[in-house]
């Protein structure tokens, strides 16, 4: 009888532990075919992953402390379908634009045109989503929620992201996504490690600040960011701001970006803009010193602001559409417009519709096609979800994605 009671007391004391934690294992699973023209060869076709969403396992983590207290943690590992990888490479591989091309031999002597060459081929083996190979690339955290706030710790999206995809009428999703046009170089940091992030969330409205450092250093590389946000079940307001440090502590990519979103007649309107600025574009401080031994110091110095040149940013983001839910249908209609300020006037504009049809609540599938119309020295290809789409064959190339794909969600 005691060993009876003894166990209903254990028993009762575990289910109440386990009502107070919780370990929710999450994931996508996306890929469909391709085709998009304007790359060098020509169109090209293929199996991606990523359509509409990048895929990814994820375990969210959250146990009650009681008071108001919750610790909280998120682990996000890029999955690519396609490979059964966890990075990828552009369809353009390891071309660079036309523009840095161009700033890399303008002035220079036919002598160091060699050194340009490789230069270029280095960066460009770079280019893509998670070179590095980390585990969990997407997500990485872990946090406390109190009271008066959440503080959370680790590789996170960063504020100025977080209001770019809320106020996208894709929310990310596809080629079609506003943030395609202006993928390379990057005009938005997307994730950041080392962050530390404090959130407050009342009724509807959000806010949050964040401060990152470079890996291993303290006064270089380093990060800030905030955002605030409004959603209303018919209005929605948000403006966010980016800001860090390259490598050798100089002003780097600075990304500013207001958007709204209003219920209008059979779906929502959605509408954005952003300005980005990056004088002192990251990772190409050591240029110099690598190809010093073969040219010399004076040489390489003009190597390595050449290259600096073709990757600065000056330019500004516009967005606009709309979304129509109606049953198991869902479709987007979108343009987006980046306006390049600097004198390669890399201009690209990006419309098209995409089409989402659920199977189930779980799983979809989807059609997109989008149009690149580039201008000027403007040279972006459309990409996905989970990947870049790299560049076009040359610069005012124009390009045409279409994808067809299966998504499911658990």
């Amino acid at each position: 009888m005691k060993q009876k009671l003894l166990f209903t007391l254990l028993a009762s004391a575990s289910a109440a532990v386990c009502a107070q934690s919780s370990v929710t294992i999450y994931g996508v699973v996306d890929a469909g075919v391709t085709s998009v023209s304007g790359l060098r060869g020509g169109s090209v076709k293929q199996l991606v992953s990523g359509i509409m969403d990048g895929s990814r396992l994820g375990f969210r983590i959250s146990e009650d402390l009681g008071g108001g207290w919750r610790a909280i943690g998120t682990l996000e590992h890029r999955l690519e379908i396609d490979t059964g990888g966890v990075s990828n490479r552009p369809p353009s591989g390891s071309q660079l634009p036309d523009r840095v091309a161009q700033a890399a031999r303008l002035g220079l002597p036919a002598t160091l045109q060699p050194v340009v060459t490789a230069v270029g081929s280095t960066i460009g083996a770079g280019i893509g989503v998670n070179q590095a190979g980390g585990f969990w690339d997407r997500q990485a955290f872990v946090g406390l929620v109190t009271p008066v706030g959440a503080v959370l710790a680790g590789r996170q999206y960063t504020p100025g992201y977080e209001v770019s995809a809320t106020f996208d009428t894709l929310g990310t999703q596809s080629s079609l996504a506003a943030g395609q046009v202006a993928s390379l170089p990057a005009s938005f940091d997307i994730r950041l490690s080392n962050a530390l992030q404090y959130r407050i969330q009342l009724g509807g409205f959000t806010a949050s600040a964040m401060a990152a450092a470079g890996e291993g250093s303290a006064s270089t590389g380093r990060f800030l960011g905030a955002m605030a946000m409004y959603k209303g079940s018919n209005f929605s307001v948000g403006a966010g701001y980016n800001t860090r440090e390259n490598e050798r502590g100089a002003k780097s990519l600075t990304s500013t970006i207001v958007g709204a979103s209003l219920g209008m007649g059979p779906g929502r309107l959605f509408g954005a803009w952003g300005s980005v600025k990056d004088d002192n574009p990251s990772g190409l401080s050591g240029i110099a010193a690598s190809v010093t031994p073969v040219v010399g110091a004076a040489a390489a110095g003009l190597v390595q602001n050449a290259f600096i040149n073709g990757f600065k940013q000056d330019g500004t983001l516009a967005h606009v559409g709309y979304k129509i839910e109606a049953g198991a249908n869902t479709i987007y209609l979108a343009y987006t417009q980046y306006d390049d300020k600097r004198p390669a006037n890399s201009d690209t504009k990006s419309f098209g519709v995409a089409y989402s049809y659920a199977l189930s609540k779980r799983t979809d599938i989807n059609a997109v096609v989008t149009r690149f119309d580039n201008s000027g020295l403007g040279q972006a290809a459309p990409g996905g979800a989970g990947y870049l789409g790299g560049v076009t064959a040359s610069a005012g190339t124009d390009s045409t994605s279409m994808a067809l794909g299966i998504r499911h969600r658990f």
